[in-house]
């Protein structure tokens, strides 16, 4: 039986979801010129792990958290991530300090999405056919639409970079609000509140989404 969540909560699952979905993305970039296709076939590979499966899931935690990595493995870009997020705290970080924070931001992001999965309900996922051209070979940028059971509508848009012929996320947008940018803001209050002291800020870090803020929009 699923549990009984608010509708802020079923929010916030809602919008790690859609981080999550783009996990499965194959590891192959297929076709480099349509990277729109990847995300749709990504939506159709994770859910059909998933579907029919969420109570089985949410008594095994840790059977989904290895689903959720095995997806993510050589798909998203966590290097680059981390080293977005940490912004100009980057430069002065010790290459062990870079290297235990992106772990940890994985590691996070892992337990959270799994956690996701298992809770939210939704109507309709779609990737629309009509997709904004980009103006670099090797960047792309693929809309997502999650319609929920109240018929609310979540544009999402995620950023993608082209690597070694392989395309990888490296940002999200939900609802208007960059979630690259809301971390990278949560890092340096981090650091601004423990004094730049980078291990503290690594051994405490948890991202945290403003779920009325996400709601909202922009």
């Amino acid at each position: 039986m699923m549990i009984s969540t608010s509708p802020l909560v079923r929010l916030k699952a809602a919008l790690l979801l859609l981080i999550m979905l783009v996990a499965a993305l194959p590891v192959q970039a297929q076709d480099v010129e349509h990277p729109e296709t990847l995300i749709r076939d990504s939506i159709e590979s994770l859910m059909s792990q998933i579907e029919g499966r969420r109570d089985y899931f949410a008594q095994h935690p840790d059977e989904l958290g290895a689903v959720v990595e095995d997806n993510l493995a050589g798909v998203a870009d966590f290097r680059y991530i981390g080293a977005s997020v940490m912004g100009r705290y980057f430069g002065n970080a010790t290459p062990q300090q870079r290297s235990r924070f992106v772990e940890t931001f994985r590691q996070t992001l892992i337990d959270t999405y799994a956690k996701g999965l298992v809770t939210f309900d939704y109507r309709e996922i779609r990737v629309p056919q009509a997709q904004q051209a980009s103006r670099y070979d090797d960047q792309a940028s693929v809309s997502m639409e999650v319609v929920g059971v109240d018929g609310t509508i979540y544009p999402v848009s995620y950023t993608l970079r082209l690597d070694d012929d392989r395309w990888k996320v490296v940002n999200v947008i939900v609802n208007g609000i960059n979630l690259g940018l809301t971390f990278r803001n949560q890092f340096d209050q981090a650091m601004r509140a423990q004094n730049r002291d980078y291990d503290a800020v690594i051994d405490g870090w948890a991202p945290e989404l403003d779920v009325e803020h996400l709601e909202e929009g922009e």
